[in-house]
């Protein structure tokens, strides 16, 4: 079918939604970046079949359609635009859905003591879907207490401590997305002892800030990809007026982790990172960023000459800040310093967006020229030092000594 659809956003650089769209249907589907002053004439007069609509302007969505789901009245709020022949706009939501997708998902329940973060138009459809559930769910009535936070309401995180018995957070603030990542609506998460599971509906980066520090407190975390991919289903069946199989949603999904997640290589000094890079490189297709050449780049001196002049802690600065830059992106493949993981907060910039592999080489192949610590502590000592980190940071480990084998084992981890 062919047709004029896209996605109607304030900001719209971070969207997968072409791509996914790509997979569900044959159809133009393009990304209309606005200004708040200009949605609601480019709904009531742009030319366009139907429309997604994020953030921030599923509620003025709303107003502009004449005709209303069910879903969408209940909601409060319309993410999915249908154009009749006569200019008339229906809307839905399509949301409520995809978020039910990612519960199921992740296997989170949400009959319980649950603080919803941000009260946009997200927030309006995800209480709608926790209240059909507590319908349906008829056997167990009233366990569900749903706290809506917000910066100015009743209830903020000044007093956000009120609630520190919930059992599920749901972040569907900005806060976290692209490209300001490794801000989190929480940077503390201590004050929920209860907390079992942690939403955020944010997709890029794959694993925001929020999700990273439960993790780190061994909470379950589930990020905003199924959502976005099983609303972006339903709404292609609106579009289309074809039904689609659920299964394809998986599908779908992991195509997209596998296009957007990076390949983040770690391990000692000179055991073949950057050689592994390269040929994963010419590969994949993808590009390669070895981050000691953007240290390079920015100190504008050669790494032994940074060591020598500004000592060790300038060096892990501007390796920092390096990373900061490279990991927010998507769809590299990275080579980290040896001493990356020396550094905590290195730690979330890699795994925000990568798949980290390990990269370990027998010690007696490890070369010291033009690798200052190496020189200075001892290949050995360094790895006895290092080598707890490398196993804690990465998702596979991989035996280096043969650079064609350990590309070949990267690849194969990566695809599974």
């Amino acid at each position: 079918m062919n047709g004029r659809f896209g996605l109607l956003g304030l900001s719209l650089s971070h969207s997968h939604s072409p791509m996914i769209h790509a997979e569900f249907g044959d159809y133009e589907y393009a990304l209309y970046e606005k200004k708040p002053e200009e949605v609601e004439d480019f709904l009531l007069n742009g030319n366009f079949d139907g429309l997604n609509v994020t953030v921030p302007y599923k509620i003025t969505a709303k107003r502009c359609c004449a005709v209303l789901s069910d879903t969408a009245r209940a909601a409060g709020s319309v993410n999915t635009i249908i154009k009749k022949a006569d200019g008339t706009l229906c809307g839905d939501n399509t949301d409520c859905f995809g978020f039910g997708y990612l519960l199921d998902k992740a296997g989170v329940q949400t009959d319980c003591k649950t603080i919803i973060l941000g009260n946009g138009g997200s927030c309006l459809a995800i209480q709608e879907l926790i209240r059909i559930r507590e319908a349906i769910r008829a056997a167990r009535p009233g366990k569900t207490k749903i706290t809506v936070i917000s910066r100015g309401g009743e209830n903020n995180y000044e007093n956000i401590f009120h609630y520190s018995d919930a059992e599920v957070i749901i972040n569907t603030t900005p806060l976290g997305m692209y490209p300001n990542n490794g801000v989190s609506p929480l940077p503390d998460l201590s004050v929920f002892g209860n907390c079992r599971a942690v939403i955020d509906i944010i997709y890029n980066p794959l694993r925001t800030e929020l999700m990273l520090l439960a993790q780190q407190r061994g909470i379950l975390s589930a990020g905003g990809l199924p959502m976005l991919v099983a609303q972006a289903k339903k709404s292609s069946e609106l579009f289309t007026k074809k039904t689609l199989p659920n299964e394809m949603i998986d599908a779908v999904t992991a195509k997209i982790i596998n296009s957007v997640q990076n390949i983040i290589l770690i391990g000692m000094p000179g055991c073949g990172k950057s050689t592994a890079g390269a040929a994963l490189a010419k590969k994949t297709g993808r590009e390669f960023i070895d981050a000691d050449d953007e240290i390079i780049k920015a100190a504008k001196k050669p790494i032994e000459q940074i060591f020598y002049e500004d000592g060790e802690e300038a060096f892990r600065r501007y390796e920092t800040e390096a990373l900061e830059k490279i990991c927010k992106r998507s769809g590299l493949i990275v080579a980290t310093g040896g001493g990356a993981v020396t550094r905590e907060k290195n730690k979330h910039l890699l795994k925000q967006n990568g798949m980290i592999f390990f990269l370990d080489r027998d010690i007696s192949e490890l070369p010291t020229n033009g690798r200052p610590l190496s020189v200075e502590h001892g290949v050995a000592a360094l790895y006895e030092k290092r080598l707890p980190l490398y196993e804690e940071w990465c998702d596979v480990k991989i035996k280096a000594n043969d650079s064609d084998g350990a590309v070949k084992k990267i690849l194969a981890a990566f695809y599974k």
